[in-house]
């Protein structure tokens, strides 16, 4: 019998001798591999931390005890070792297990998480609220080392070390952000890890002057300050927190006796971990930035098992727009690129290795990243900021205060707009028109297909004002590309073809289902027209008045719809005092969850076939036609 087969939650972990841990971690590691080269998902991160995750759970009394995980992606152990092996074949697919940690998921999951650098803060309200209550219980936080990039990681940990409450924070070091690490976190980190015989030395030197109680205590503070200096991993000492470490990740015995020890230390204590990303899948070990996020594939080779495209041979939207960028920068010497620690979730990687000097990866700081990039456009660059539509969430006063109200030219470009599949609701980029339409003197622009995105962002460049620029996730829709990007009129739209009994006044990545609706409704005598209208803000007024003039409209869009382009229309028909018979077709006012982006865009009512069946059904004002 297998050893997970006996595992439903930390009671049964804790049953099993140490000796038995090695060989259970195989076993989860294996489950791993095989769940996610069926379904795609987070494999480096997991599989780095699957030693660290069962330690934690074998000696903390979960889940009394919180143990609150940055991101949620390096979990799938967690998942596993918590009684949902046996659905561990479903995770990220439709009605499955989720990618990350969610509340109502499990009793074992403390809090849930998508993004970085929450862990912190909501582990120490979890240990204020112990406080108020005394009820004894523990409160760990693993944070990743790219997670502590974010500024709000380190915001928590002032906090916490001016709290002085009970909490335990566990460093994992992979040496590895989503991508290579940056910055001078990971110099601090790489010097932690060579300080061990210094650490030594130094308390040796505080036992010896603590024999001479008035010098010795005068000297032993040099000493102090004069280690900070040289050592800087002592800021978390500095900071309050009592600092252990560095600890193998990978030798369970000595991860279990070393979380035994600080286990039930007063005040924050900090023991850093050293684990390494793909850890027992040889392929991942080689290439964890492959494997950060990955395709399904074979487990033999490694290889990558591509799903279907939305148009064969297609380019991505994010490859497009890495190649139309360095195109552009090859012309301009102004043009810089900026990315949150992902270079090559955004297509900026092509960016970085054409144009190093313009290239900054700012670590996983979304909010930095726009402001940052606002003083590179005060003094005269062209910065292009890359960072995934949900990510953008963190950065909205950063848009609003540091770009627009100066009204500085940052192009922001944001991926993943839209529903993104598997991720679930922590990453879909459904928000992003309703959050930015109201900001002032900014542009927003989406793209119906890979062309379009090409001009747009050379519109972007060209405009001389903040802009916006959203687009999807996957492939492009087969368009041929024009061989030079050009910049397009500002606030105009394009009419495709004009309906006699309704149009489509769609947005994104939204219009070339739309033209395919109005296909399907001409087969039932339906006439119906589509626009691309290109621009959220400004929109094209004139467009729209003769549109609604002309009779029905129907706004589409793969946005939230309260506050997003159909909200939009329906506003500037007011402000303008016109009478218009308006659908609005969007995202609901809910969560959508996880699943194939095909499957979600018909849960939403968004392919081709249910736009026509609600436009018909609404201009008809009974049941829907059949199509």
């Amino acid at each position: 019998m297998a050893l997970l087969d006996r595992i439903k939650g930390s009671a049964d972990l804790k049953r099993l001798p140490l000796a038995d841990l090695p060989a259970l971690a195989g076993e989860v590691r294996r489950l791993i591999v095989e769940g996610v080269s069926r379904t795609g998902g987070h494999l480096s991160s997991s599989l780095g931390a699957t030693d660290l995750i069962l330690a934690l759970h074998y000696v903390f009394d979960t889940p009394r005890d919180r143990l609150v995980f940055d991101t949620g992606h390096q979990a799938y152990a967690h998942k596993i070792l918590t009684g949902r092996a046996d659905k561990f074949h479903s995770i990220r697919t439709r009605g499955g297990l989720s990618g990350f940690l969610k509340r109502y998921e499990s009793e074992y999951d403390a809090f849930g998480a998508g993004h970085a650098s929450t862990a912190l803060s909501a582990a120490a309200g979890m240990a204020a609220a112990r406080d108020q209550a005394g009820d004894g219980r523990k409160v760990v936080a693993i944070v990743a080392d790219g997670a502590m990039t974010g500024g709000m990681a380190w915001e928590a940990m002032q906090n916490i070390g001016h709290l002085g409450t009970d909490m335990l924070v566990v460093l994992n070091d992979n040496q590895m952000f989503i991508s290579e690490r940056v910055g001078r976190l990971g110099h601090l980190l790489t010097k932690m890890l060579t300080r061990g015989a210094v650490q030594r030395a130094v308390r040796r030197t505080e036992l010896f002057l603590a024999r001479f109680p008035k010098r010795g205590r005068v000297i032993r503070r040099v000493i102090k300050r004069l280690r900070v200096l040289l050592f800087p991993g002592m800021i978390f000492e500095e900071m309050g927190f009592a600092y252990f470490g560095p600890v193998d990740g990978h030798n369970l015995p000595e991860l279990v006796a070393g979380l035994g020890h600080v286990k039930d230390l007063k005040g924050p204590v900090l023991l850093h971990v050293v684990t390494k990303k793909g850890r027992g899948y040889e392929p991942a070990e080689d290439s964890p930035i492959e494997f950060h996020g990955t395709p399904k594939f074979d487990i033999e080779t490694g290889a990558a098992k591509k799903a279907g495209a939305a148009a064969p041979g297609a380019p991505t939207f994010t490859a497009v727009f890495g190649r139309t960028l360095a195109e552009l920068a090859a012309k301009d010497p102004k043009i810089c690129a900026i990315t949150a620690a992902m270079p090559e979730g955004t297509g900026l990687d092509l960016f970085r290795d054409r144009f190093p000097a313009r290239y900054y990866d700012v670590g996983i700081a979304e909010a930095h990243a726009v402001t940052f990039a606002a003083g590179l456009a005060a003094e005269g660059m062209k910065p292009v900021v890359a960072i995934y539509s949900s990510f953008m969430q963190r950065a909205f006063d950063q848009v609003q205060h540091d770009v627009s109200l100066q009204r500085l030219p940052v192009v922001i470009a944001m991926d993943r707009a839209g529903l993104v599949g598997e991720d679930g609701p922590t990453h879909h980029g459904v928000f992003d028109l309703s959050l930015f339409r109201l900001v002032p003197d900014l542009v927003i622009m989406a793209p119906a297909d890979e062309n379009e995105l090409r001009h747009m962002l050379a519109t972007a460049l060209a405009c001389g004002q903040p802009a916006l620029l959203r687009y999807p996730r996957g492939r492009g829709f087969g368009v041929p590309l024009d061989p030079e990007p050009q910049a397009i009129p500002l606030g105009k739209g394009r009419l495709l073809s004009r309906g006699r009994d309704l149009n489509f006044l769609a947005i994104g990545n939204r219009v070339h289902p739309a033209l395919k609706a109005a296909e399907l409704l001409q087969a039932y005598g339906i006439e119906a027209g589509v626009a691309d209208m290109r621009f959220a803000k400004p929109l094209d007024g004139e467009l729209i008045r003769l549109l609604a003039a002309a009779g029905p409209v129907v706004t589409v869009e793969d946005n939230a719809l309260a506050g997003g382009f159909g909200s939009a229309v329906l506003e500037y028909l007011n402000a303008e005092g016109l009478q218009a018979r308006v659908l609005r077709l969007g995202i609901p006012d809910e969560y959508v969850e996880q699943g194939k982006p095909d499957e979600l865009y018909a849960d939403t009512g968004l392919t081709a076939e249910k736009l026509a069946g609600a436009a018909s059904a609404w201009l008809a004002g009974s049941s829907a036609v059949k199509i």
